[in-house]
C-alpha cells in the first residue's frame, strides 16, 4: 500500500464527502439535525480550528443541505479565512449579551420542537439545555472519523515521517545530563521549522507538539511530567515521547532506551514488552475485535507474571488529534477496519526499575498493520554510548 505524504488543507470535495457520510448516517438513524460542539469534530467538517473560551462555537448539521455554524461576531473574518466547503455562518453579538443578541437566541432559531436532534456525548449542558425537540445521544462524527480517507492517510503519513525524523534527531543527541528543556526545544523547533517550510499558512490552533522524556527514576509512572528539571541519567530505562498534532493531524512515536548500559534487571522486562508489541502487530488485522488485540497482549504479560504491572491499554486511535477513538482495549468489542489509524504501545511499569514502552503509529491495511513511524527497536540499538 503506497501512501503519498501530503501537507496541504483538505479540498472542498474532501469536506463534502465527510459531510455526506455524516448525513447518510443521520438519515439511517432518523435524525433531522445533529449538533456538534466538539472542536475536533468541527475542524474535521470545516477545517476551522480555534481555542474555545466563553464564546460557544456550535455546528448545526441538517440531514440535507449545508451546515449552519453559530459563531461569535468577532470571529467571522477568522472563520472565513480557514473554512473549507459550503457553510452558513450564523453570528451572535457577544457573551454575555443583551437579550435577543446571545448565542442561544441564534441557536434556538435553527431548531424546532418537533425535530429529532443528535447530540454528542460531550455536549456541554448549557448547549444541551437549549436544544428543542427530541434529543438523542449519538457520536456520529466520532464514528465517521475512525476510518481515514486517502487524503487523511497522506496527512498522517506526512506527520509521522516528521515525528520519526524528529525522534531520531533526539536519539542521536542523547547524553547524561540532557535537560527536558533542551529536548523540547530541539525537537519542537525542528518540527515547527519543517512545518512552516512545507506550508507557510499552518494553523497554530491545530498544532501542538509534545516532546518529553522520563528518566528511569520516574519512567515507572507513565504520565508523570511534573518535574521540568528532569535530566537524562546513566543507565535506564528512559522513555522518550513525541505526541504531536501538526497542522491538523497527529503522530506518536516513543522508545525505551538506555545510556551507557542496560541494567541486568531491565533486560527481561524489555524483551517481554517487545514480545507484547509483536503480538499486537500480529493480531491487528481487519475483522479482528480491538478487544482481542489488547487481551492477547495482556494475557501474555499475565502469563509472564507481570499482569499487575499493566497500567493502560495496548493503543489508541489517531487522526485530527493525537489521542482519540477507537481503542485497542479489553471491553471495546469493535472490529478493525481497513483505513483505521492507531498507536501500538503495550507497556510495563516496575517501580524501582522503570517503564518499558515503545509506541508507533500504524494504519490498518488489507492484511494488517502498515508502519507510519519508525525507529530502532532492539535493546542493542537503543543502548547509546556515553
Amino acid at each position: 500500500m503506497n501512501i503519498e505524504p501530503v501537507f496541504y488543507p483538505p479540498t472542498t470535495i474532501e469536506i463534502e464527502q465527510r459531510l455526506k457520510r455524516v448525513q447518510a448516517r443521520m438519515i439511517e438513524e432518523g435524525l433531522d439535525r445533529y449538533v456538534s460542539f466538539c472542536p475536533d469534530n468541527i475542524f474535521y467538517l470545516t477545517n476551522f480550528a480555534n481555542i474555545v473560551h466563553e464564546r460557544p462555537f456550535v455546528l448545526v448539521i441538517p440531514s440535507k443541505g449545508i451546515p449552519q455554524f453559530v459563531v461569535p461576531q468577532l470571529e467571522i473574518p477568522h472563520v472565513k479565512t480557514r473554512v473549507v466547503g459550503d457553510i452558513e455562518l450564523v453570528s451572535y453579538f457577544e457573551f454575555p449579551a443583551p437579550k435577543g443578541q446571545a448565542w442561544s437566541d441564534r441557536f434556538k432559531e435553527l431548531l424546532s420542537a418537533n425535530e429529532r436532534v443528535g447530540v454528542e456525548s460531550i455536549c456541554p449542558l448549557q448547549i444541551y439545555a437549549e436544544i428543542h425537540g427530541e434529543r438523542v445521544r449519538r457520536d456520529i462524527i466520532d464514528d465517521i472519523r475512525m476510518v481515514k480517507s486517502d487524503y487523511e492517510m497522506g496527512r498522517l503519513a506526512y506527520t509521522c515521517n516528521l515525528a520519526t525524523s524528529a525522534h531520531n534527531l533526539f536519539l542521536e543527541s542523547v547524553y547524561p545530563g540532557m535537560t527536558l528543556t533542551e529536548m523540547k526545544s530541539n525537537v519542537g523547533g525542528f518540527i515547527l521549522k519543517q512545518l512552516i517550510q512545507d506550508y507557510k499558512e499552518i494553523n497554530p490552533f491545530a498544532t501542538n507538539v509534545t516532546a518529553v522524556f522520563q528518566p528511569p527514576s520516574i519512567s515507572h509512572d507513565p504520565h508523570n511530567f511534573t518535574d521540568i528539571s528532569m535530566v537524562l541519567e546513566e543507565g535506564g530505562p528512559h522513555i522518550s515521547i513525541i505526541n504531536a498534532v501538526m497542522n491538523g493531524y497527529g503522530a506518536e512515536v516513543e522508545r525505551t532506551f538506555f545510556l551507557g548500559k542496560a541494567p541486568e534487571n531491565a533486560k527481561q522486562p524489555f524483551e517481554i514488552m517487545l514480545e507484547g508489541r509483536r503480538i499486537a502487530f500480529e493480531t491487528a488485522k481487519p475483522g479482528t475485535l480491538m478487544s482481542t488485540v489488547d487481551q492477547k497482549v495482556n494475557d501474555y504479560f499475565r502469563k509472564m507474571g507481570l499482569g499487575d504491572k499493566l497500567l493502560h491499554r495496548t493503543g489508541h486511535g489517531m487522526g485530527v488529534t493525537a489521542h482519540e477513538a477507537p481503542f485497542f482495549a479489553e471491553g471495546y468489542d469493535r472490529p478493525l477496519e481497513k483505513g483505521m489509524c492507531f498507536t501500538v504501545e503495550p507497556g510495563l511499569y516496575l517501580e524501582g526499575i522503570g517503564g518499558f514502552r515503545h509506541s508507533d503509529t500504524i494504519l490498518i491495511g488489507e492484511d494488517g498493520p502498515i508502519m507510519l513511524t519508525d525507529g530502532p527497536i532492539s535493546i542493542e540499538e537503543l543502548t547509546f554510548p556515553i
